[in-house]
């Protein structure tokens, strides 16, 4: 899997999600090698837009097509500056991954200090995460170099807020997570996740 992020400052955030509409129902059909999208806004204007491709030819002949083209120039109306774009086929799913049912996702961006070591633990947290938050329907990780970002998508944001709150985890959870640094959240209350 090939995934395509793009982040920026939105001045228009309704709009955005009515592009991400528009896309889906005039080009996605020739968006060959199409799996699936992200997109949405924070409350300080932040948008992040996470595309799935099945690799990294697809989502070029995507981009080259005119009516994309066309698209972004749309788009690049709504955007505040230059937004920044990241690519990677370094790519991985946690349960079922992206999920149409979220009605909140939150993306965090953190530096991996031991990689090796972060994913050598997570496996055998996989079932203590799933039994402590029922509210994680699954996620996409995207790595960029020692740069993770990770999408969790949550039934809601205040089924997230409370099982943050509650959930107990364990020595070795603490330990995976003490792996990552300069850790930043974006919360995208309202996100449009399409799955092909």
């Amino acid at each position: 899997m090939f995934v395509q992020i793009i982040k920026g400052k939105t001045t228009n955030a309704d709009a955005m999600v009515a592009l991400g509409e528009k896309w889906q129902q005039e080009l996605r059909p020739g968006a060959t090698g199409y799996l699936g999208s992200t997109i949405g806004a924070a409350a300080d204007g932040t948008f992040i837009a996470a595309i799935q491709f099945t690799d990294d030819v697809a989502a070029k002949a995507n981009s080259e097509r005119p009516e994309q083209d066309a698209f972004f120039k749309e788009m690049s109306q709504y955007i505040d500056g230059e937004p920044v774009f990241r690519e990677s086929s370094d790519t991985s799913l946690l349960f079922d991954g992206p999920s149409e049912k979220a009605t909140f996702v939150q993306v965090m961006e953190s530096t991996c200090k031991d990689r090796a070591k972060a994913e050598a633990t997570e496996p055998a947290m996989l079932d203590e995460l799933r039994k402590a938050r029922p509210d994680l329907l699954g996620g996409l990780r995207v790595w960029d170099g020692n740069q993770a970002i990770e999408l969790a998508y949550f039934t809601s944001e205040a089924e997230a807020r409370k099982a943050e709150q509650s959930a107990e985890f364990s020595a070795q959870t603490e330990e995976f997570m003490s792996l990552y640094d300069d850790m930043t959240f974006t919360d995208l209350p309202n996100p449009q996740v399409n799955v092909a």
